[in-house]
């Protein structure tokens, strides 16, 4: 199954971003469960974050990504990308 990958960046103040963080996190273990591989993080040394998971095709990372509570509530803005892994 293909890897993909959604780079994001908050985009509004922290108590609202914090607010949907235990959604978001019950969300990934869901996507964990439903055998996604997902894995969510954010970066150290600067704002926005990342969510690496896996979907057969495109249309079904879109659908998952727009589930997402840091979406749906307009949280972050957010690019999606498959990634090709080239070594394992």
């Amino acid at each position: 199954m293909p890897w993909f990958v959604k780079i994001e960046q908050g985009i509004v103040d922290k108590p609202t971003f914090d607010k949907y963080v235990p959604a978001h996190k019950a969300y990934v273990q869901d996507l964990i469960a439903k055998g996604h591989q997902a894995r969510s993080g954010y970066w150290a040394e600067r704002g926005g974050g990342m969510l690496l998971f896996q979907a057969a095709t495109i249309e079904e990372a879109r659908a998952i990504v727009s589930q997402d509570p840091l979406v749906k509530n307009g949280c972050v803005k957010y690019e999606l990308h498959e990634w090709r892994v080239v070594v394992e």
